[in-house]
């Protein structure tokens, strides 16, 4: 007849009621465990952090506590017509925000959202990220300045030296470069131009400040990425700044808004009206001489975008893999890889003149 029921259970019409067998026991007392154990992960906090996409900001109209995102101070400025918002990533850790496993296991379910191991926050991240920050906006106005064609002075100081330098030894850090093969160096783009004048390993002599004395040095160049020639060391501007640019957000961190920063500085001092009311959103970092470079979590940032009405995207070219199968509908991205495109796409976008433009594929 099978094996005994419960005395819990309902009992099959007709048949007396029978004993429990160990099996049956063992059974019950196992699901009871299990029930038990899940109900207990449900609520525990779990070692997990969980990625969505975050708010974005239109730079023109968003303000934060009353104040206009982004105003240049000592410049002429100009209207600007539609929407050029920067998008964001929400984060949520266990060691900030308790959540359980429920939260967890919906978030990895859901597309919109990504979930990762919980790791401990090194002590001076929050610093370095809002560093980061800072610098983003500084190298967003040298870049949108050099675009308009206005370079920024600068004292140019050696920070460290790259792999393979041929310069350790001969230069310091902290030494401020003055000159190169006799060319006096007052700008980043000086000496971009001046390395980029030779081929990688040939020599460049250098007239650097030390301690407050000249000090000259010979050396030879390297290869960087794509055979670009290198001096052999990092360098960390202090740049004169024409202008002075504000940004009202101060719970944002990171690089990743650098290409909006850039693109609304340069709309804002330019009488053009580049969107003529389009909505563009994007992403990416800014070199000052104006290279747009990869961030992360850019799906959920397109996600984030859409949201907020947004119908086209910037995107570093150099995230194009991570772009291609994770457009939201309705959203056109636009691939770019320096300031100069980006600034071509928008005024496209404006002109209605951008079915051509490079996208990721």
């Amino acid at each position: 007849m099978g094996e005994a029921w419960p005395e819990s259970l309902a009992q099959p019409l007709g048949l007396p009621p029978r004993t429990p067998t160990i099996r049956s026991i063992v059974m019950a007392l196992s699901g009871m465990v299990s029930a038990l154990l899940i109900a207990v992960l449900v609520v525990l906090p779990a070692p997990f952090m969980i990625e969505s996409a975050g708010p974005t900001f239109d730079v023109f109209d968003g303000k934060v506590a009353g104040t206009t995102l982004i105003t240049v101070e000592g410049a002429t400025t100009y209207p600007a017509s539609g929407q050029l918002r920067l998008t964001t990533v929400a984060v949520s850790r266990t060691s900030g925000t308790l959540f359980s496993l429920g939260p967890v296991v919906r978030a990895w379910l859901d597309p919109a959202s990504a979930t990762y191991p919980d790791v401990p926050i090194p002590a001076n991240d929050d610093a370095a990220v809002q560093q980061e920050w800072t610098s983003s906006q500084e190298n967003a106005t040298v870049a949108a300045l050099g675009q308009l064609g206005t370079a920024v002075p600068a004292k140019i100081r050696v920070a460290d030296f790259a792999p393979g330098s041929h310069a350790e030894g001969k230069l310091m850090v902290d030494d401020i470069i003055e000159s190169v093969d006799g060319k006096q160096i007052l700008t980043l783009p000086d000496l971009s131009a001046a390395i980029g004048a030779h081929s990688p390993g040939d020599p460049v002599t250098v007239v650097v400040s030390r301690a407050g004395k000249d000090v000259t040095a010979t050396f030879a160049t390297i290869s960087g990425a794509n055979g670009k020639t290198l001096m052999g060391v990092s360098i960390d501007p202090t740049f004169d700044m024409p202008y002075t640019v504000n940004v009202a957000i101060d719970h944002v961190g990171g690089p990743s808004a650098g290409l909006i920063f850039t693109l609304a500085i340069v709309d804002l001092l330019t009488p053009q009206d580049e969107l003529q009311g389009a909505k563009v959103a994007g992403t990416g970092t800014i070199s000052p001489s104006g290279d747009v470079g990869p961030i992360g979590g850019i799906g959920l940032k397109m996600i984030g975008a859409r949201r907020a009405g947004a119908d086209w995207f910037l995107a570093p070219e150099s995230n194009c893999s991570e772009v291609v199968g994770h457009v939201p509908a309705g959203l056109r991205v636009v691939s770019v890889a320096n300031l100069s495109e980006a600034y071509d796409a928008i005024v496209a976008i404006g002109n209605h003149t951008a079915d051509n433009l490079p996208t990721c594929s």
